[in-house]
């Protein structure tokens, strides 16, 4: 690693010196200053790649540009050096230019580089921004998606209808069915709709909605971009996935696939057989399959995507690799457009996998740490990899499976400048005797021989995983630089490890997972005699959040302390002002009225006397899926019964905290929190 260099003069002696600074642990100002890598794409021959970065100077703030280089790892070259942010990349079919959006007139538009040389040109003015787009197999049509009116038969029209909302004296907000609001944003009646075009490298035709009078939303908010969106091959038809308009969103699972005409007009549902998620439509070059991934539970939405295949000129359909029990998150097809390759969560690492789509057979090429692939060529996977330890870069690797190669160091120097704790993965039995798997991370400043104080982090979801990767949120090395020893379980219910154990949390949120936390925190305590079990503080955020509350009513003797963020207090109360509506009733089996008892089991307001340990409470106003008024009252209920504690409220934030100087002050209230009562 490259370490920065330090001139000491000394005058007496008339020498001078160089030494070396040494790395210092990590700190949530590094995590802020750490450059970006984003919005990387291959050529389609496979030969080059651009991506963008954003350079972030020592003070937090930074601009994005977009860089070029050859997939053999030779010097990148910068392409773009205006202000802003160029995002959303796509190479045309003959790779001689690019594709992005950009806001460099005030609204995000589309604009073409030529990679001969010269300026970035304005492709699209148009009244609206666009948020994201695709272009069709030979470059001449591009779909993109505006927010509107769905009740507007134009652009002009969604315009004025902005306008007057803008200029709209009262302030009152009317719905006539859920959603009202959906995870930090109130329902504004707008939809986010498709539009195609004709594209010539310098202008478009007038833009033709294909999504025309719906109320729906393409692509799904508030997570999901064009992945659900694409052409077919043969530039007539887009294929998208969104619910059909009812007055069941706010309570259904049931996304299909659907295929419209470029020139507008009906849309025909490709998956009404289907009643759970349907997602990720991809075509192979030649046209012959679709693959997509379909979940097979209505109303979850955790359940495992399975990877279906549809020979598009027989009609046939079948799901691909049906006995490998992992849950797909993305689909490639290979140049042969008959292999499949495909990301998934697996052992708390997100690994990329190569799939046959003819014999089912699933081969592992990457399984460390956690990857997304950017691209396949002839002979290649081209892939964005992180880990506990490493930010983000490109790396490719043979469709073997050999031959790893590093792309980019974007972080080279200021990482050189970081020193990060010793992690390693462990396991244990947990509940049922099953084997259950969990990290721990050695303080960055670790001394053998000495005792460190835990942080036990809980993640959310609850399916979900806290597992090899990188973080700009919760980052489990700033714990390990603030000099404490990190534990962090995935506990029965975390994602990759097999549909059984993921569905096991379902209607027992305080059982096995509760089991698993006590077993594996005694069992990593009895195996790394540096964790010091007696000075442990708890913390999570969403369901980790809830389980801080639950923890505080049925294991109140585990925790020198805690920290909830976001969590779930009230059972009851949370039903009936979430705004995913499928979530708990999927979870407690079914509407509050409908099991009561379950709901009532694991409440933790049921439990409150038995709290006596301190916490700190920390939530977001803008919270919409746990709204803030869950960690109000149990601040509410701390104060009332006289419990050290303390509340730290964000007007700004929503579920997660992403102003950087807002993180910043919640890692300072957190540590502060936690050096107090570990006495550390």
């Amino acid at each position: 690693m490259k370490k920065t260099a330090i001139i000491l003069s000394l005058a007496a002696a008339g020498a001078t010196f160089v030494a070396h600074a040494a790395p210092a642990p990590f700190k949530v100002q590094d995590l802020s200053n750490l450059n970006k890598l984003h919005s990387a794409v291959l050529s389609n021959d496979g030969t080059k790649i651009v991506y963008a970065v954003k350079n972030i100077d020592g003070n937090g703030d930074g601009e994005s540009n977009l860089y070029i280089q050859s997939v053999d790892g030779s010097a990148a070259q910068q392409l773009t050096f205006a202000k802003g942010t160029e995002h959303s990349v796509a190479f045309s079919h003959d790779d001689k230019r690019i594709y992005f959006l950009a806001a460099r007139n005030g609204s995000s538009q589309l604009f073409e580089l030529p990679l001969s040389g010269g300026e970035a040109k304005q492709v699209t003015d148009l009244p609206l921004s666009i948020e994201g787009f695709k272009l069709s197999q030979d470059s001449q049509q591009v779909v993109f998606n505006l927010r509107v009116f769905p009740d507007c038969k134009d652009l002009a029209c969604s315009v004025d209808k902005f306008a007057a909302e803008a200029e709209r004296k009262s302030t009152g907000r009317e719905y006539k069915q859920l959603m009202v609001r959906h995870w930090d944003t109130w329902e504004n009646h707008t939809r986010s709709h498709l539009f195609v075009a004709q594209l010539n490298g310098d202008m478009i035709t007038a833009p033709v909605d294909v999504t025309q009078g719906l109320d729906t939303e393409t692509p799904p908010k508030p997570f999901s971009g064009m992945e659900e969106v694409t052409f077919t091959p043969d530039g007539k038809y887009v294929v998208y996935s969104a619910k059909a308009p009812s007055k069941s969103q706010a309570w259904e699972t049931n996304y299909d696939l659907w295929q419209v005409a470029v020139t507008g007009g009906k849309a025909k549902n490709l998956t009404e057989g289907n009643k759970a998620w349907d997602a990720q439509p991809t075509f192979s070059s030649d046209g012959r399959y679709m693959a997509y991934l379909a979940m097979s539970k209505p109303g979850f939405e955790a359940d495992r995507y399975r990877i279906m295949l549809r020979d598009t000129v027989t009609g046939q359909e079948k799901e691909v690799a049906p006995l490998w029990d992992r849950s797909a998150s993305s689909l490639t097809f290979g140049k042969d457009n008959r292999t499949l390759y495909v990301t998934a969560q697996d052992l708390g690492q997100v690994s990329i996998f190569e799939v046959n789509t003819q014999f089912g057979d699933v081969k592992p090429l990457f399984n460390e740490g956690s990857n997304s692939v950017v691209g396949v060529s002839q002979d290649k996977v081209v892939f964005n990899h992180k880990s506990l330890v490493e930010p983000g870069d490109l790396y490719s690797v043979s469709l073997d499976g050999q031959n790893k190669q590093r792309l980019t160091e974007v972080n080279k120097e200021k990482l050189a400048k970081i020193k990060f704790g010793e992690f390693q993965q462990f396991s244990f039995k947990g509940w049922n005797n099953e084997e259950v798997y969990g990290y721990w991370i050695k303080p960055a400043n670790y001394k053998e021989g000495n005792k460190y104080p835990v942080a036990f982090l809980v993640h959310g979801g609850p399916q979900g995983s806290f597992g090899n990767s990188f973080s700009g949120r919760w980052n489990a090395q700033l714990w390990a630089g603030a000099g404490y020893g990190v534990v962090m379980i995935d506990f029965h219910g975390s994602t990759g490890y097999g549909q059984a154990f993921t569905d096991s949390i379902s209607q027992d949120w305080g059982g096995k997972p509760l089991e698993d936390l006590q077993k594996g925190l005694a069992a990593v305590s009895a195996q790394q005699k540096w964790l010091d079990s007696s000075r442990t503080c708890a913390l999570g955020g969403s369901y980790g959040g809830f389980m801080m509350n639950w923890i505080q009513g049925n294991w109140n003797d585990g925790f020198k302390c805690l920290v909830n963020h976001a969590g779930l207090f009230d059972m009851r109360s949370m039903y009936y002002v979430t705004e995913e509506l499928w979530f708990p009733e999927h979870e407690f089996g079914g509407t509050y009225e409908q099991n009561k008892a379950l709901y009532e089991k694991f409440n933790p307001a049921n439990y409150v006397e038995n709290w006596k340990t301190p916490m700190l409470v920390i939530h977001g106003e803008k919270d919409f899926r746990v709204p803030y008024g869950q960690g109000l009252a149990a601040f509410s209920a701390l104060q009332r019964k006289g419990i050290p504690s303390e509340l730290l409220i964000y007007p700004d934030e929503n579920h997660w905290i992403l102003n950087q100087d807002n993180l910043k002050q919640w890692y300072d209230n957190v540590f502060r929190w936690m050096d107090r009562w570990t006495e550390k």
